[in-house]
């Protein structure tokens, strides 16, 4: 980001040297990006199957505790999520008035 606050000093060449660096970096996170999600399309599709085989044999697809656990939520009683315990680095964006 260092490089775009300063852009009236750069001459056209580094503007365009710079646009193809930052091409290039939007390349690279996008095919990484479209890597990740076909492992989670593999890795969903795969769940899918296994719970479809479990209703095809008779086994039961969801158990007591996922019964329960919805029932909770539903009804308002879903325990809080966990929060990390605040450290020294955490005080700032606790504390506004920190900064």
């Amino acid at each position: 980001m260092d490089d775009i606050v300063d852009l009236v000093s750069r001459s056209d060449d580094e503007l365009r040297a710079l646009v193809t660096q930052l091409e290039a970096e939007e390349r690279d996170i996008s095919r990484r990006r479209r890597l990740l999600q076909g492992k989670l399309d593999i890795l969903r599709a795969e769940l899918v199957m296994r719970l479809q085989r479990k209703h095809t044999e008779g086994e039961s697809v969801i158990s007591a505790d996922d019964v329960e656990g919805l029932s909770r939520i539903l009804a308002g009683k879903a325990p809080q999520a966990k929060e990390a315990p605040a450290g020294p680095a955490d005080a700032s964006a606790e504390d506004p008035a920190a900064d």
